[in-house]
Protein backbone atom coordinates (compact mmCIF):
# COMPACT_ATOMS: atom_id res chain seq x y z
CA UNK A 1 0.00 0.00 0.00
CA UNK A 2 1.10 3.73 -0.40
CA UNK A 3 2.74 5.04 2.71
CA UNK A 4 0.99 8.06 3.11
CA UNK A 5 -2.45 6.48 2.54
CA UNK A 6 -1.09 3.43 5.18
CA UNK A 7 0.26 6.29 7.43
CA UNK A 8 -3.51 8.12 7.18
CA UNK A 9 -5.43 4.75 8.17
CA UNK A 10 -3.32 4.31 10.67
CA UNK A 11 -3.76 7.67 11.99
CA UNK A 12 -7.23 7.44 11.84
CA UNK A 13 -7.58 4.33 14.49
CA UNK A 14 -6.43 5.74 17.69
CA UNK A 15 -5.12 3.69 20.65
CA UNK A 16 -7.96 2.12 23.21
CA UNK A 17 -5.94 3.23 26.49
CA UNK A 18 -8.84 2.46 28.68
CA UNK A 19 -12.58 0.72 28.29
CA UNK A 20 -14.12 3.04 26.34
CA UNK A 21 -11.41 5.36 25.67
CA UNK A 22 -9.28 6.05 23.47
CA UNK A 23 -6.12 8.36 22.31
CA UNK A 24 -5.79 9.78 18.61
CA UNK A 25 -2.88 11.88 17.60
CA UNK A 26 -2.43 14.60 14.47
CA UNK A 27 -1.52 15.46 10.92
CA UNK A 28 -0.75 18.94 9.69
CA UNK A 29 -2.28 18.98 6.30
CA UNK A 30 -1.75 22.65 6.24
CA UNK A 31 -4.63 24.13 8.21
CA UNK A 32 -4.07 26.47 10.93
CA UNK A 33 -5.99 23.37 13.61
CA UNK A 34 -6.76 20.12 13.41
CA UNK A 35 -8.08 18.96 10.43
CA UNK A 36 -12.38 18.40 11.30
CA UNK A 37 -12.27 15.50 9.15
CA UNK A 38 -9.88 13.56 11.28
CA UNK A 39 -12.14 13.93 14.12
CA UNK A 40 -14.65 13.05 12.66
CA UNK A 41 -13.27 10.21 11.44
CA UNK A 42 -11.65 9.17 14.60
CA UNK A 43 -14.58 9.74 16.89
CA UNK A 44 -16.55 7.18 14.29
CA UNK A 45 -13.69 4.78 14.39
CA UNK A 46 -13.42 4.67 18.66
CA UNK A 47 -17.41 4.44 18.58
CA UNK A 48 -17.53 1.61 16.15
CA UNK A 49 -14.75 -0.07 17.83
CA UNK A 50 -17.51 -0.73 20.79
CA UNK A 51 -20.37 -2.09 18.51
CA UNK A 52 -20.39 -5.46 17.13
CA UNK A 53 -22.43 -6.78 13.69
CA UNK A 54 -23.35 -3.76 12.95
CA UNK A 55 -22.56 -1.00 10.67
CA UNK A 56 -22.55 3.03 10.92
CA UNK A 57 -26.15 4.40 9.18
CA UNK A 58 -26.08 7.88 10.37
CA UNK A 59 -24.02 10.46 13.05
CA UNK A 60 -24.27 13.79 14.14
CA UNK A 61 -21.69 16.07 15.10
CA UNK A 62 -20.55 19.41 16.65
CA UNK A 63 -17.41 21.28 16.31
CA UNK A 64 -16.56 22.88 19.93
CA UNK A 65 -13.07 24.44 19.68
CA UNK A 66 -9.91 24.37 17.51
CA UNK A 67 -7.96 21.55 17.78
CA UNK A 68 -4.14 21.35 18.49
CA UNK A 69 -2.35 19.62 16.22
CA UNK A 70 0.83 19.25 18.76
CA UNK A 71 -1.13 17.38 21.43
CA UNK A 72 -3.26 14.24 21.41
CA UNK A 73 -7.13 14.18 21.67
CA UNK A 74 -8.44 11.82 24.05
CA UNK A 75 -12.18 10.26 23.34
CA UNK A 76 -14.33 8.94 25.74
CA UNK A 77 -17.37 6.81 24.26
CA UNK A 78 -20.78 6.25 25.94
CA UNK A 79 -22.91 3.43 25.46
CA UNK A 80 -26.30 5.06 25.14
CA UNK A 81 -27.78 2.01 24.07
CA UNK A 82 -28.01 -1.22 22.56
CA UNK A 83 -31.27 -2.44 21.13
CA UNK A 84 -32.04 -5.66 18.87
CA UNK A 85 -31.52 -3.26 15.79
CA UNK A 86 -29.53 -0.39 17.10
CA UNK A 87 -26.82 0.66 18.60
CA UNK A 88 -26.28 4.40 19.60
CA UNK A 89 -23.22 6.01 20.68
CA UNK A 90 -21.95 9.18 22.07
CA UNK A 91 -18.34 10.55 21.70
CA UNK A 92 -16.46 13.38 23.56
CA UNK A 93 -13.34 14.40 22.41
CA UNK A 94 -11.14 16.20 24.51
CA UNK A 95 -7.52 18.14 24.76
CA UNK A 96 -5.87 19.75 26.81
CA UNK A 97 -9.06 19.75 29.60
CA UNK A 98 -12.10 20.97 27.17
CA UNK A 99 -14.39 19.60 24.84
CA UNK A 100 -13.71 20.64 21.41
CA UNK A 101 -15.69 18.19 19.43
CA UNK A 102 -18.75 15.84 20.74
CA UNK A 103 -20.54 13.34 18.01
CA UNK A 104 -23.29 10.93 18.33
CA UNK A 105 -23.57 7.95 16.16
CA UNK A 106 -26.06 4.86 15.34
CA UNK A 107 -25.66 1.66 14.15
CA UNK A 108 -28.07 -0.80 12.28
CA UNK A 109 -28.50 -4.73 12.16
CA UNK A 110 -28.43 -5.22 8.06
CA UNK A 111 -31.91 -5.48 7.11
CA UNK A 112 -33.44 -5.38 3.60
CA UNK A 113 -36.20 -3.09 2.86
CA UNK A 114 -38.23 -0.20 0.50
CA UNK A 115 -35.34 0.73 -2.03
CA UNK A 116 -35.17 4.03 -4.07
CA UNK A 117 -33.19 7.14 -4.75
CA UNK A 118 -32.25 10.11 -6.48
CA UNK A 119 -30.55 10.18 -10.09
CA UNK A 120 -26.39 10.72 -9.73
CA UNK A 121 -25.81 14.17 -11.86
CA UNK A 122 -24.54 13.89 -15.44
CA UNK A 123 -20.80 15.65 -15.37
CA UNK A 124 -18.14 14.02 -17.01
CA UNK A 125 -15.94 11.05 -15.55
CA UNK A 126 -12.76 11.45 -13.37
CA UNK A 127 -10.43 10.24 -16.58
CA UNK A 128 -8.39 13.40 -17.80
CA UNK A 129 -9.40 15.76 -15.23
CA UNK A 130 -6.92 17.83 -13.46
CA UNK A 131 -6.42 16.96 -10.01
CA UNK A 132 -6.23 19.94 -6.71
CA UNK A 133 -2.38 18.88 -6.27
CA UNK A 134 -1.67 19.52 -9.89
CA UNK A 135 -1.73 23.54 -9.17
CA UNK A 136 0.90 25.40 -11.69
CA UNK A 137 3.58 27.37 -9.88
CA UNK A 138 2.57 30.65 -11.75
CA UNK A 139 -1.15 29.95 -10.07
CA UNK A 140 0.39 28.85 -6.71
CA UNK A 141 2.42 32.34 -6.28
CA UNK A 142 -1.13 34.37 -6.49
CA UNK A 143 -2.34 32.81 -3.71
CA UNK A 144 -2.05 33.81 0.00
CA UNK A 145 0.62 31.75 1.77
CA UNK A 146 -2.09 29.78 3.68
CA UNK A 147 -3.29 28.16 0.82
CA UNK A 148 0.03 27.64 -1.10
CA UNK A 149 0.82 25.52 2.25
CA UNK A 150 -2.62 23.54 2.23
CA UNK A 151 -2.29 23.11 -1.95
CA UNK A 152 1.28 22.13 -1.38
CA UNK A 153 0.36 19.24 1.28
CA UNK A 154 0.41 15.79 -0.26
CA UNK A 155 -2.54 13.78 0.03
CA UNK A 156 -3.36 10.16 0.45
CA UNK A 157 -6.59 10.18 -1.87
CA UNK A 158 -6.99 11.95 -5.51
CA UNK A 159 -9.44 15.45 -5.55
CA UNK A 160 -10.40 16.33 -8.98
CA UNK A 161 -13.40 18.91 -9.72
CA UNK A 162 -15.64 18.85 -12.03
CA UNK A 163 -14.48 22.02 -14.21
CA UNK A 164 -16.61 25.07 -13.78
CA UNK A 165 -14.35 28.59 -14.69
CA UNK A 166 -11.41 29.01 -15.16
CA UNK A 167 -11.26 32.05 -12.60
CA UNK A 168 -10.55 31.92 -9.24
CA UNK A 169 -12.95 34.85 -8.38
CA UNK A 170 -16.01 34.34 -10.44
CA UNK A 171 -19.59 34.65 -9.16
CA UNK A 172 -20.88 30.60 -9.73
CA UNK A 173 -23.86 28.96 -8.45
CA UNK A 174 -23.64 27.14 -5.49
CA UNK A 175 -23.11 23.88 -6.62
CA UNK A 176 -20.16 21.87 -7.70
CA UNK A 177 -19.02 18.21 -8.30
CA UNK A 178 -15.68 16.36 -7.22
CA UNK A 179 -14.37 12.91 -7.89
CA UNK A 180 -12.45 11.68 -5.06
CA UNK A 181 -10.85 8.29 -4.55
CA UNK A 182 -7.31 7.00 -2.30
CA UNK A 183 -4.38 6.76 -4.30
CA UNK A 184 -4.26 2.94 -3.44
CA UNK A 185 -5.83 -0.16 -2.83
CA UNK A 186 -7.31 -0.95 0.96
CA UNK A 187 -8.47 -3.70 2.55
CA UNK A 188 -12.10 -5.26 2.44
CA UNK A 189 -12.75 -4.10 5.78
CA UNK A 190 -16.04 -1.98 5.17
CA UNK A 191 -15.38 -0.13 8.77
CA UNK A 192 -12.09 0.97 7.26
CA UNK A 193 -14.05 2.31 4.27
CA UNK A 194 -16.84 4.25 6.10
CA UNK A 195 -13.94 6.25 8.43
CA UNK A 196 -12.21 7.07 5.55
CA UNK A 197 -15.37 8.27 3.84
CA UNK A 198 -16.25 10.67 7.00
CA UNK A 199 -12.24 11.63 6.74
CA UNK A 200 -12.77 12.78 3.20
CA UNK A 201 -17.06 14.51 3.25
CA UNK A 202 -15.24 17.40 5.25
CA UNK A 203 -12.64 18.22 2.92
CA UNK A 204 -14.85 20.43 -0.11
CA UNK A 205 -17.88 21.29 1.66
CA UNK A 206 -17.93 24.36 3.05
CA UNK A 207 -16.47 25.97 0.39
CA UNK A 208 -19.30 25.50 -1.49
CA UNK A 209 -21.54 28.40 0.26
CA UNK A 210 -18.69 30.77 -1.14
CA UNK A 211 -18.90 30.31 -5.14
CA UNK A 212 -21.51 32.58 -5.51
CA UNK A 213 -19.94 35.30 -3.67
CA UNK A 214 -17.14 36.00 -6.10
CA UNK A 215 -13.56 37.76 -4.30
CA UNK A 216 -15.20 36.86 -1.50
CA UNK A 217 -14.34 33.15 -2.13
CA UNK A 218 -12.50 30.50 0.30
CA UNK A 219 -9.02 31.73 -2.20
CA UNK A 220 -9.28 35.34 -0.36
CA UNK A 221 -7.96 36.55 2.62
CA UNK A 222 -11.48 38.19 3.74
CA UNK A 223 -13.02 35.36 5.19
CA UNK A 224 -12.84 33.44 8.44
CA UNK A 225 -14.43 30.02 8.44
CA UNK A 226 -14.63 27.17 10.29
CA UNK A 227 -16.77 23.91 10.66
CA UNK A 228 -19.74 24.38 13.39
CA UNK A 229 -21.24 20.80 12.45
CA UNK A 230 -21.26 17.84 10.57
CA UNK A 231 -23.94 14.89 9.80
CA UNK A 232 -23.87 11.87 7.69
CA UNK A 233 -25.75 9.33 6.59
CA UNK A 234 -25.11 6.05 5.20
CA UNK A 235 -27.21 4.50 2.99
CA UNK A 236 -25.44 1.22 1.98
CA UNK A 237 -21.18 0.08 1.69
CA UNK A 238 -19.08 1.72 -0.39
CA UNK A 239 -15.55 1.50 -1.35
CA UNK A 240 -13.56 4.55 -1.00
CA UNK A 241 -10.60 3.15 -3.06
CA UNK A 242 -13.11 3.76 -6.00
CA UNK A 243 -14.11 7.06 -7.60
CA UNK A 244 -16.92 8.70 -5.78
CA UNK A 245 -18.64 11.44 -7.39
CA UNK A 246 -19.09 14.26 -4.37
CA UNK A 247 -22.14 16.19 -5.59
CA UNK A 248 -22.36 19.09 -3.22
CA UNK A 249 -24.82 22.19 -3.14
CA UNK A 250 -25.59 25.16 -0.42
CA UNK A 251 -28.89 26.19 -0.24
CA UNK A 252 -28.38 29.01 1.70
CA UNK A 253 -26.09 31.46 3.63
CA UNK A 254 -26.66 33.89 6.28
CA UNK A 255 -26.39 34.99 9.71
CA UNK A 256 -22.07 34.29 9.27
CA UNK A 257 -22.94 30.94 8.41
CA UNK A 258 -23.71 28.82 5.46
CA UNK A 259 -24.91 25.57 4.72
CA UNK A 260 -23.91 22.96 2.43
CA UNK A 261 -25.24 19.58 1.32
CA UNK A 262 -23.97 16.35 -0.12
CA UNK A 263 -24.52 13.47 -2.06
CA UNK A 264 -21.92 10.76 -2.48
CA UNK A 265 -22.30 8.38 -5.77
CA UNK A 266 -19.90 5.19 -6.20
CA UNK A 267 -19.05 4.49 -9.88
CA UNK A 268 -22.37 2.46 -10.61
CA UNK A 269 -24.14 5.62 -9.36
CA UNK A 270 -25.47 4.27 -6.78
CA UNK A 271 -26.23 6.73 -3.96
CA UNK A 272 -23.85 5.86 -0.84
CA UNK A 273 -23.83 8.42 1.61
CA UNK A 274 -25.32 11.73 2.03
CA UNK A 275 -23.76 14.77 4.15
CA UNK A 276 -24.57 18.25 5.55
CA UNK A 277 -22.95 21.23 7.16
CA UNK A 278 -23.04 24.29 8.56
CA UNK A 279 -19.94 26.17 9.22
CA UNK A 280 -18.84 29.84 10.38
CA UNK A 281 -18.20 31.83 6.95
CA UNK A 282 -17.68 35.39 8.98
CA UNK A 283 -16.36 38.73 7.00
CA UNK A 284 -13.04 40.04 8.23
CA UNK A 285 -12.82 43.68 9.22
Amino acid sequence: MNQSLADLLRLLEPERIEQNIFRGQSRDIGTPQVYGGQVLAQALFAAATTVEGRAVHSLHAYFLRRGDVESPIVYQVDHARDGRSFSNRRVVAIQHGRQIFNMTASFQVHEDGLEHQTTMPVVPGPDGLRDVADVQPDDLKHLPKAVQRFLKHKRPFYVRPVPRDKTLTARLEPVKHVWMKAIDRMSDDARQHAVMLAYISDYQLLGTATLPHGDRSLLRDSLQMASLDHAMWFHSACRVDEWMLFSLDSPRAAGARGLARGQVFDPDGVLVASTAQEGLIRIRT
